[in-house]
């Protein structure tokens, strides 16, 4: 082996020194993005110490915030369990029974699972999910025809639909509005070859008067509490706290009061 010369010194000092620069620099860089932020040394956007060596900038990247659930998000966010952003059968089961309805009722309640899975799947893939689940984070694209539009094709609440809707549909002025109205409502909605969306629509009302009347009627501080979802935790909540939900009637009630109805506008 030849000798070392003085050149081969040099460039042997100079390799160790970038080596150890760039470990430096590393050590730098782990340690002070592993520091809490708020420890006043490193925040986010700030350069760390020793960015010039080798050339080299690195700056820490504030950690994006996640987005803000649209309404129609919140507004099912209480069917999901344990917060994977997924609705299963069994999730619905669960929910419905927490807010009170029967055994059969929330049986029933696993048709939303039969009929809005695919078109929240499409968020993920063309391919059907094969448990049936609902995906919140593409829950708009289970929006129907002869809806009232009060949620859009996001998913964000629209309130001048929802203050129209009363305007137009509110009898008695009263911020309130009562089977009559609900029925008005749903044939003033119904668009032509929609009979899915009909029957979503219907569905929906009735089980929001099964769960919202008062006195006969939906109240609009009530509705609007059920669109943006807040309505259900308060439920599930007195329930738990032993305090029964005093608001919503049955099947046969709402029943009478459609025939009942029908038969007011026969004898007009």
């Amino acid at each position: 082996m030849p000798p070392f010369s003085e050149h081969d010194d040099l460039h042997l000092i100079s390799s160790t020194a970038c080596k150890d620069t760039d470990y430096l620099q590393h050590d730098l860089v782990h340690r002070s993005t592993s520091q809490n932020s708020t420890n006043g040394l490193i925040g986010p956007g700030q350069k760390v110490p020793g960015e010039e060596l080798n050339g080299h900038s690195h700056t820490i990247k504030p950690t994006p915030d996640p987005p803000t659930p649209t309404a129609l998000q919140r507004h099912v966010l209480f069917w999901d369990r344990d917060n994977d952003n997924i609705i299963t059968p069994h999730d619905i089961y669960t929910g419905f029974r927490d807010l009170g309805f029967s055994i059969p009722f929330s049986i029933g309640g696993l048709l939303i699972n039969i009929f809005f899975s695919y078109p929240t799947r499409l968020g993920h893939s063309y391919l059907p999910d094969p448990y049936f689940r609902i995906y919140i984070r593409s829950i708009h694209k289970a929006k129907h025809g002869s809806d009232t539009g009060i949620y859009d094709s996001d998913g964000a609440f629209r309130p001048d639909m929802f203050e129209a809707m009363f305007a137009k549909f509110d009898g008695t002025g009263t911020g309130s509005l009562g089977v009559a109205d609900l029925w008005r409502l749903l044939g003033k909605n119904r668009v032509a070859a929609d009979p899915a969306g009909w029957s979503f629509a219907f569905m929906e009302w009735w089980t929001t008067w099964l769960l919202l009347q008062r006195g006969g009627r939906v109240w609009k501080d009530d509705l609007r509490r059920c669109y943006d979802g807040t309505l259900f935790w308060t439920i599930r909540e007195e329930r738990a706290k032993g305090k029964a939900w005093r608001q919503g009637y049955g099947l046969m009630d709402f029943a009478k009061a459609v025939i009942g109805r029908n038969f007011d506008s026969w004898n007009m």
